[in-house]
């Protein structure tokens, strides 16, 4: 069977920890707390505004989560520095293993969407410098319905968007909360678990398949 396959971006297809030794260079042993409480808030960010019904681009929320980082962890980055990390954010690579597995799934003849939070015209980007763009047949971003994932509509809108439905559709991610809100929906999902400390949220909600590298995906779809 051909899937039409919704691959979220940041943290899945693109590595958001490339910003790390940036980081380092600017505010040394803090850059891995700092990272990782950046890319928390600016998660928790996207889900305050959608339920406050306040919808703003991503990148809005990245630079709120950093800016809350730099207060949290007391460093004092310049105004140029921020905007140094903001434009690496838009140039982040790719996990090693994604050319190869998208190449697969190519080669199976499913249709490939990168679906995000970002929007489209950031994520085209990141697409186009990660190299992988063109393994894609569209970018579906939720700033035409201005909602974050996880909401339900969010996942509705993909269907529509790209002319599927929920029986021939899988949601690729790597964040849980993603993973989840498109099972609630009603879609298959792969979760992809790319270390082993990594934990899925415990609401009894499970993906469809679990992966450790998207070079596994091609052999998962059933």
């Amino acid at each position: 069977m051909k899937y039409t396959l919704a691959f979220d971006v940041y943290g899945t297809l693109i590595n958001t920890s490339g910003v790390y030794t940036s980081l380092e260079k600017m505010i040394g042993n803090k850059a891995k707390p700092v990272m990782d409480t950046w890319r928390n808030k600016q998660l928790e960010y996207s889900f305050r505004r959608g339920l406050m019904n306040k919808f703003v681009d991503f990148s809005v929320c990245t630079k709120n989560a950093l800016d809350y980082s730099c207060q949290l962890f007391k460093v004092n980055l310049s105004d140029a520095q921020k905007n140094a990390l903001l434009n690496e954010y838009k140039v982040l690579p790719s996990y090693p293993d994604v050319k190869k597995g998208l190449q697969q799934l190519k080669n199976q003849e499913h249709k490939l969407y990168a679906f995000s939070n970002g929007s489209a015209t950031a994520v085209s980007n990141l697409l186009i410098n990660a190299e992988i763009i063109d393994f894609f047949d569209g970018v579906v971003s939720v700033e035409a319905i201005k909602m974050f994932k996880p909401s339900p509509k969010v996942y509705e809108y993909f269907n529509k968007k790209t002319n599927s439905n929920k029986s021939d559709s899988w949601l690729i991610s790597s964040n849980p909360f993603d993973v989840i809100g498109a099972a609630s929906y009603g879609i298959k999902t792969a979760w992809v678990q790319r270390t082993q400390e990594l934990i899925f949220d415990p609401w009894g909600i499970e993906p469809t398949t679990i992966i450790n590298s998207m070079e596994e995906l091609s052999t998962k779809l059933k």
